[in-house]
């Protein structure tokens, strides 16, 4: 029987996994070791540990790492602390295979430490770029420790590719996001609205804005901005889903508070919608904004656009669904109205989303349960192009 360790930091990412994490766990075939760490532990960020509980799986490890900081140190910090913990984690649960999702600073602590205790790690999602955050490093360092990659498009499959991964390893399975919305039975208007004691109309959008790491505005002007954009377009009833613990998102918390309270807008804020209340908003709202990458992935499988902002996800394929704008006021709310317009909504009728079709579970799956006698020694694989 091959023991899989998934390892999971966010609400985001568990709900990405959650279909993979059911496969293993009720295959006789595989064993199961979760490993939960960074806000999933942190009652500031929602605690959201209970989450994975209340859907009845076992945490084999809970690995704290988050300092009260948020500062660029404070981070650098809790990875050290990371890579301690998982060291010892996964020493003592000693994996056949560690998979991990995206890009945060705790995986690429755990990546480190199997890399280091030559346990294979599985890696979801590389190949893509996000140039305005270190995620961006973060990513591609993953990717050269890992040994299986499972990409979410054809571009990206290349570009692990050209960092010197042999194709043999690589297999595009699709966004693990689409297997999610397959499977999920998804709250029906009224049923949402309660859930969240907040009314959705025609007007109501879904923001979520985390901080641009490598901006030189600092995340108070960057969310300003966007607060600003805001009050400048009319009617509009606005559900805020809070950022995540990078540098500078504690600012945005209390700007996303504060306009709850005295905004424009009717509006309500939440740390956690959770996945099926996330993906369940998507269904209901008309129009997603913010720099989150769900904006580019799921998003457009409810064929409603986005307004991605700025540069945190630049590099990432944009499907039709997507307007860019910078970090400018006028701008973001001229792309509102066009967004909320008849005109723009009918052309998205002809979409098709370019992120696979819902399957890459069972694929990641298939590939990893039969997986054995690794050599874990890496060629670099070399691309035929002259300098």
């Amino acid at each position: 029987m091959r023991k899989m360790a998934v390892i999971t930091g966010t609400r985001a990412e568990y709900g990405l996994l959650r279909p993979l994490i059911d496969l293993i766990s009720n295959s006789e075939d595989t064993e199961l070791c979760l490993m939960a760490t960074g806000m999933h532990l942190s009652p500031e960020f929602g605690f959201t540990i209970k989450e994975i509980l209340n859907d009845g799986f076992h945490v084999e490890k809970e690995i704290e790492i988050l300092l009260s900081s948020n500062s660029g140190i404070g981070v650098a910090k809790s990875m050290g602390l990371a890579m301690i913990s998982f060291s010892e984690a996964l020493k003592d649960t000693a994996p056949d295979v560690v998979i991990v999702l995206g890009d945060r600073s705790e995986i690429f602590a755990a990546v480190t430490a199997a890399y280091i205790l030559g346990i294979p790690v599985a890696h979801i999602s590389g190949g893509e770029t996000t140039e305005g955050a270190y995620d961006e490093g973060i990513r591609h360092g993953i990717t050269k420790m890992s040994y299986f990659h499972f990409p979410s498009t054809h571009e990206y499959a290349k570009r692990i590719i050209q960092l010197g991964e042999d194709p043999a390893r690589v297999r595009n399975v699709g966004a693990m996001s689409l297997d999610s919305i397959k499977k999920l039975s998804l709250l029906e208007k009224t049923d949402f609205e309660k859930s969240i004691n907040f009314k959705v109309d025609n007007r109501t959008i879904l923001l979520t804005y985390h901080p641009v790491t490598l901006e030189n505005k600092s995340s108070r002007e960057q969310f300003e901005c966007v607060l600003t954009a805001l009050d400048d377009v009319k009617d509009l009833r606005i559900i805020f889903t809070k950022p995540n613990s990078d540098k500078g998102g504690r600012e945005i918390i209390e700007m996303i508070d504060n306009y709850v309270q005295f905004g424009k807008h009717p509006s309500a804020a939440f740390i956690s919608l959770g996945q099926l209340r996330y993906l369940s908003a998507l269904k209901h709202v008309v129009l997603v904004i913010g720099n989150s990458s769900s904006g580019l992935v799921e998003v457009p499988h409810f064929n409603i656009p986005t307004i991605n902002i700025g540069n945190r996800q630049r590099g990432r394929l944009m499907p039709e669904t997507v307007m860019q704008s910078s970090l400018n006021s006028t701008e973001i709310s001229d792309k509102i109205e066009i967004a909320l317009s008849a005109e723009f909504k009918k052309s998205l009728k002809k979409f098709k989303n370019p992120y696979g079709d819902g399957t890459a579970s069972e694929q990641i799956f298939s590939i990893l349960k039969n997986k054995e006698n690794i050599d874990l020694s890496k060629k670099f694989y070399d691309l035929d192009y002259k300098i």
